[in-house]
């Protein structure tokens, strides 16, 4: 006996795909910038007892630092970020069904919306890891006088990494596009 497919239960009948209708919540939306945060919470964990009263944060070309702030101040401004990114994840993860829902809007493209909201939702990871990167080299400057990679090293590789990934998304979604429209 053949089953229906899974998404089925996504599609209105006689219609296309309602975004909303039948979505539940899945941590997985989310997994990325939780991740992210955690190792950032981790991260500031393992260094806080190594960082010096005033903290260096701003560094010039050459890598000697030229601004400095206080240890609490330095991780608020680090982690509040992070955790502000990752409730704003798991606000579009979970609202973004339910504005659907509210508005019965139709969608008229094959994509399956639990794919979209995975891609949106952990799409927020890309500036955590950015700030991520930044939190690790200042505490490694300030524990150990080493900087990890400057700023714009880590980033390329973020944004590189990010793009390839979403290059990857969008030919999938473009190959499975056209094999709908045959």
């Amino acid at each position: 006996m053949l089953r229906p497919k899974p998404e089925a239960k996504n599609r209105m009948p006689g219609g296309p795909a309602s975004f909303g209708v039948g979505v539940a919540f899945r941590w997985r939306y989310i997994l990325l910038p939780i991740v992210v945060l955690v190792l950032s919470m981790l991260l500031t964990a393992c260094f806080y007892h190594r960082l010096p009263a005033e903290v260096a944060y701003h560094f010039q070309s050459d890598g000697s630092p030229d601004r400095w702030q206080s240890r609490g101040t330095i991780i608020l401004w680090l982690l509040w970020p992070q955790l502000f990114l990752t409730l704003l994840a798991t606000g579009i993860a979970w609202g973004v069904p339910r504005l659907g829902t509210l508005f019965r809007l139709p969608i008229s493209t094959p994509s399956e919306p639990p794919k979209v909201l995975l891609l949106m939702g952990n799409m927020v990871a890309l500036p955590q890891i950015l700030l991520c990167f930044a939190m690790a080299d200042i505490f490694s400057y300030n524990a150990y006088l080493i900087h990890i990679l400057p700023l714009w090293t880590s980033a390329l590789i973020v944004i590189g990494v990010g793009t390839i990934v979403l290059g990857i998304l969008f030919l999938q979604a473009i190959r499975q596009a056209q094999g709908i429209g045959r």
